[in-house]
């Protein structure tokens, strides 16, 4: 078990030069900052409960960072990935619990926030070391529970949309999110016949992929929360929606979210990631084909939105056609 600060000016402590980082990636409304401690240049990023509308959709109040760091999970990830967290602090209660995060500065690891396909061996990297924690936390116990499936698939749900916007929240993708799903049937009435009951209504998919082998999953295996280090292991951020779960949801996602950067086709990425699996110790066999059609068909389910706003073109046409393919699963 690691410590969890009372205080957050307790994590600060000897901190110096704090300076904004206004560049830094990111859309949850976090705040962070620059400086240096004993000389060493650190991070700190601070989420204040009222405000960070990913942390309203995890449903753990002081973030999920909290039970990561305090049940000591963190410690017990593979060694091909690299987590710069050295300190979490939580002060406050309710809505108005703050979060404060002090970590080692990777910045000159990250994985650059251009719009560039990025190098395939990185992209291999990324899939190799996913699969790898995948395999390592294979099965995993009750304390690594801390985010419910549920939530990763109601997270950018119309539902967070609405909520959102009942406590008047001015964060830019909420409302995007309410676009997107109100522009699917119109843009990809397919799409939306499949995706779109399940968006409101998730229970169907998460309980068909409880019924397939499980992991610790991180929840956000996104180019911009990844990177190299100098030995070649993945610097990992942002654990905004961690626990146990499906590990090909894992790979949907990333396959989703990054789609403007894989510097190769999706199919040939599943391959690679199955083979990684495979390669750590863990059987494909007999759960493969529907655990991956319903994940699938899941990262439609939470990026039809986004895909809807970019118009019908053959990244959506690809998630349409899985997607039908992933509801034969459901039953």
């Amino acid at each position: 078990m690691t410590a969890v600060l009372p205080r957050i000016r307790d994590l600060l402590d000897g901190v110096e030069d704090l300076e904004p980082m206004p560049d830094a990636p990111g859309t949850s409304g976090a705040r962070l900052r620059r400086g240096f401690r004993d000389g060493h240049p650190v991070v700190v990023k601070e989420i204040d409960g009222a405000h960070d509308w990913t942390q309203h959709a995890s449903g753990v109040l002081a973030g999920p960072i909290v039970p990561l760091w305090g049940r000591g999970l963190l410690d017990r990830l593979p060694g091909c990935l690299h987590q710069p967290v050295i300190g979490v602090a939580t002060e406050g209660g309710g809505g108005r619990r703050r979060t404060a995060v002090r970590m080692h500065d990777v910045s000159e690891w990250l994985i650059p926030a251009v719009e560039t396909a990025i190098p395939l061996s990185v992209h291999q990297l990324q899939l190799a070391h996913l699969a790898t924690m995948h395999a390592t936390l294979w099965a995993p116990g009750a304390e690594f529970e801390v985010v419910p499936a549920m939530h990763r698939y109601l997270e950018l749900s119309p539902w967070t949309a609405m909520a959102e916007a009942a406590i008047g929240s001015r964060h830019v993708v909420p409302p995007l999110i309410e676009r997107g799903w109100r522009l699917l049937p119109q843009v990809a009435p397919v799409a939306a016949a499949v995706a779109g009951p399940l968006a409101l209504d998730p229970g169907p998919l998460v309980l068909a992929l409880a019924e397939t082998p499980q992991s610790f999953v991180h929840g956000n295996w996104k180019l911009d929360n990844l990177g190299v280090d100098d030995a070649g292991r993945s610097v990992v951020l942002d654990w905004e929606m961690p626990g146990i779960g499906a590990p090909c949801a894992d790979l949907a996602w990333y396959l989703a979210i990054n789609c403007r950067r894989l510097p190769q086709s999706k199919e040939a990425a599943i391959g690679d990631y199955r083979s990684a699996l495979e390669a750590a110790g863990v059987d494909t066999g007999g759960w493969w084909e529907r655990q991956l059609g319903l994940a699938l068909l899941g990262a439609l389910v939470q990026f039809g939105w986004e895909k809807a706003l970019g118009g019908y073109d053959d990244e959506l046409a690809w998630w349409e056609d899985r997607a039908r393919v992933g509801a034969r699963f459901l039953t």
